[in-house]
């Protein structure tokens, strides 16, 4: 066997390849992504008397043979490198390693993946939306990722060739005009060669220039060189731009900034919309500047001190939400994540991650309170004694074979972080240490892990990257990336232990589609079968309660881990790697020695037994939550309806409760409606007024963000415009929740609106089908009957929101109320809800 590595592959140097490949019968080409030596090889010999078999991406039948496209790994080339070698000339250990490839399955497929997405506060979430009826094209930085969410943003070029494509389209399509999307760094670097270009050659075009004040897809450098808006202002002007508006989220810090030309608009990036209808409108080449600064390096300023913390956080009360998602399609924030509650699925904001951008509250719901003067919850005390009373656990030594540690994550967790620190400890302990840290876009939403490999001496550490099935220690910060297939290939059920971080963090898929529900069970259980050993804690409850931030869960998760006796370093050298670190130095060490407690003193830490409640205690909770809603009265018309539900259930044996569960929960939300008098008990009730302290602590001030009827502002759209109330108007809620007994009398204020109307219209037609369902219980599919129960808490949302919902849930019922019975005359109310609020 000879091994010939060249340093440069291209050009191939061909003195040195001709004289490696004489006199050999094949020559195996071991290179990822095309190939760039294989051909060059074949040139090099082409002039011989006999050549080599010259073997790459195809074996000698044409079959693929090194693969061209995606990861290439060292067990892929052990594969290729057997097949060339003779019968005769394979050795038993060959052998033994080949068959324990084959009997190796491969992962099974990932039930949920973590794709990359926009930070948490991005000036990209608002930035890249364009008006219905318009596209955008992209090019080099964070706002590729529109081509993946639901934005209209389609192309992509090289940096500096934004809108070129476009340059060339122009001319043979009907379209007239688009947006492109450009980053200061790029723009800077050679972007606006491509505006020059596009003015040179005269077509409608928008540049779409986000000043984030930070090369941020790499890392959140500074631009080289100097560069303000009002700079960047004045040089699309020299290049002959025609119209230049500036869109900024601080109108008031842009003009302060000064140097930009008198006829240059600033305004709020609330009008971003009307902005960019009007310039897709004009003839030639228009920039628009949209002024915000990158979320993650804003983070970075404040924790330094560089910039100060607004003071300002939204909180939501999941009482009065309802679920809808229409906060997370106007801010496109990953902040928002699900909450199930014993009211259904709400929305809550990880305090942790959110970066204070606000533009979730542009919802249309009551349920948004802006909380200003807070400071995050005082982290819980108590454990110093216990910590100071740790034992020290057996020594884990490292053996002759390298031990393997991986670590998975999402990005802004820390993953490459403690990675970092591992290493240095590693290096402190007098041990050799490879890493390698799988960034890819890792942007907030992205998943991330790191490998590193351990060992006495660098001799053993061939490689950085663990291969198949050769993982010793798997610290899970996050169940979906460390369950999808690149991380559970090296899983190995008689080596690895797994400790995993318990809660599920939503993916960006949640962001896009909100009744996204989550196979938790499913990924558990494939990761437990590849664990010899294994850790399951609530990781992200436990730093956000005693350290007050969810970043430090990876800590923890690695203090749980080395109790435990799982991580071959010396507390010594971690002590020493995370004050080299240098970062939260202190709050690190505690998240550590809180993870060794939750090891040694588990029921330390255990939460309350979570109960499965029997359907009775449910539909108690409705119907006492009705009592509260309005009285007894009302609450009685739910009882008396769901039990004629549960007797024609238990006569038939069919569905084993859940059809009445179904019922009762959609009967509730129905009779339930969320008018003014029941959000203002919503939030009258103390239940609310704890959940806020228990988050932010006392003291905050309160503001709630509203759409009264009575005042009649709409936005551009036409929709009832939200406004901030103060605390004053928390102080109303509970004397207006006391009017709840005019509730759709003639005296009912707010009752006679179409809203309003078609909410008692729905409510009442609801019991209708359920008489339908008892009706026909025995004789019609029960996959329909279900359905039919459980159609209500598709309708969600308030105002224009709730309408879209339940237009949709209109035309549904219309086609299950069919299925059920040819006999069963439909008659449903008409028109649509949309057309009664434009009447």
């Amino acid at each position: 066997l000879r091994l010939y590595k060249p340093g440069l592959v291209w050009p191939l140097e061909p003195e040195g390849a001709r004289a490696f490949v004489r006199g050999l019968r094949t020559v195996l080409v071991v290179e990822e992504r095309r190939d760039l030596v294989e051909s060059q090889l074949k040139q090099v010999c082409y002039g011989f008397a006999e050549r080599p078999t010259i073997l790459g991406k195809r074996d000698a039948e044409g079959r693929p043979l090194i693969k061209d496209v995606g990861e290439l790994t060292a067990e892929d080339i052990a594969r290729a490198i057997y097949d060339l070698v003779p019968e005769g000339e394979r050795t038993p250990l060959m052998r033994d390693r080949m068959a324990a490839l084959t009997r190796r399955a491969p992962p099974p497929a990932s039930l949920h993946e973590r794709a990359p997405f926009f930070c948490s506060g991005c000036p990209h979430n608002t930035s890249t939306v364009v008006p219905s009826g318009s596209r955008a094209m992209a090019g080099i930085g964070c706002h590729y990722m529109a081509q993946t969410m639901p934005r209209n943003t389609l192309g992509f070029t090289q940096m500096g060739g934004e809108g070129v494509l476009w340059v060339g389209q122009a001319p043979f399509t009907d379209e007239r005009h688009v947006f492109v999307n450009l980053g200061d760094g790029t723009y800077f670097h050679s972007g606006i060669l491509a505006i020059r270009q596009a003015v040179a050659a005269g077509v409608n075009i928008t540049y779409k220039i986000l000043y984030n004040d930070a090369v941020a897809m790499t890392g959140g450098q500074a631009v080289d060189g100097a560069l303000t808006v009002a700079i960047l202002a004045r040089q699309v002007a020299a290049e002959g731009v025609g119209e230049i508006v500036v869109v900024s989220d601080d109108v008031a810090r842009t003009r302060a900034a000064g140097g930009l030309a008198a006829d240059i608009e600033v305004l709020d990036r609330d009008q971003l919309d009307a902005v960019q209808r009007r310039l897709r409108e004009r003839q030639g080449v228009s920039v628009l500047v949209y002024d915000q600064t990158c979320a993650t390096e804003l983070r970075r300023r404040r924790k330094r001190g560089l910039a100060a913390d607004p003071g300002v956080r939204m909180f939501i009360n999941p009482r009065v939400c309802e679920g809808c998602g229409d906060c997370s399609a106007q801010s496109n924030c990953v902040s928002i994540e699900p909450l199930d509650t014993a009211f259904g699925r709400k929305r809550r904001i990880d305090q942790s991650s959110c970066n204070s951008d606000l533009s979730c509250r542009k919802g249309f719901c009551p349920s948004f309170v802006t909380v200003r003067g807070a400071t995050r919850r005082r982290p819980r005390g108590g454990l110093d004694p216990m910590i100071a009373d740790l034992p020290a656990p057996a020594p884990l030594r490292l053996e002759l074979q390298p031990f393997n540690i991986v670590l998975a994550g999402v990005g802004g967790q820390g993953v490459t972080s403690l990675s970092a620190i591992l290493g240095m400890a590693a290096h402190i302990d007098g041990l050799a240490v490879r890493s390698v840290d799988m960034l890819g876009m890792a942007q907030k939403g992205g998943g991330v892990f790191a490998h590193l490999r351990l060992a006495r001496g660098a001799g053993t550490l061939m490689r950085p990257r663990i291969g198949q099935a050769q993982a010793d220690l798997l610290l899970a910060n996050d169940m979906v990336v460390a369950h999808t297939t690149g991380v559970a290939a090296v899983l190995n059920a008689e080596r690895t232990a797994v400790i995993l971080n318990g809660a599920l963090s939503a993916t960006s898929e949640f962001t896009v589609r909100g009744d996204l529900a989550y196979d938790r069970a499913g990924m558990i259980a494939r990761l437990r079968a590849r664990a010899k050993t294994w850790g399951d804690l609530d990781a992200g409850r436990l730093a956000v309660e005693h350290l007050g931030d969810a970043i430090f869960a990876n800590m923890l998760l690695l203090g749980h881990a080395w109790q435990r006796g799982l991580v071959p370093l010396s507390l010594e050298a971690l002590d020493k790697a995370i004050t080299l670190n240098g970062a939260a130095v202190d709050q690190n060490r505690r998240a550590f020695a809180v993870g060794r407690l939750t090891a040694d003193r588990p029921e330390v830490f255990a939460p309350p037994p979570a109960e499965s409640e029997a359907p009775q205690v449910v539909i108690q909770r409705l119907r006492d939550d009705l009592v509260g809603y309005q009285d007894r009265t009302y609450a009685d018309r739910f009882t008396d309806a769901i039990a004629a539900i549960a007797a024609a259930e238990a006569a038939l044996g069919r569905w084993q409760g859940s059809l009445t569960l179904a019922a009762a929960r959609s009967l509730h939300k129905l009779m339930a409606y969320k008018d003014e008098y029941e959000v203002a008990r919503l939030y009258a009730d103390p239940e609310f007024a704890r959940a806020v302290a228990a988050e932010f602590g006392p003291g905050a001030r309160l503001s709630l963000n509203l759409a009264p009827p009575i005042l009649g502002r709409v936005d551009a759209a036409g929709h009832p415009r939200k406004q901030e109330f103060g605390p004053w108007m928390l102080r109303l809620m509970p004397l207006l929740a006391r009017f709840k007994p005019v509730r759709g009398r003639w005296c009912d204020p707010f009752g006679r609106t179409a809203e309003r109307r078609a909410e008692r219209e729905v409510r009442d037609q609801f019991f209708e089908v359920l008489g339908e369902v008892v009706a026909h219980a025995e004789t019609a599919e029960p996959d329909v009957l279900l359905e039919l129960a459980k159609l209500p808490q598709s309708l969600r949302g308030y105002g224009h929101v709730k309408a879209a919902s339940l237009e949709a849930y209109r035309r549904r019922l219309t086609d299950l109320r069919r299925r059920l019975s040819d006999r069963v005359q439909v008659s449903l109310p008409a028109p649509p809800i949309r057309e009664r609020i434009d009447a």
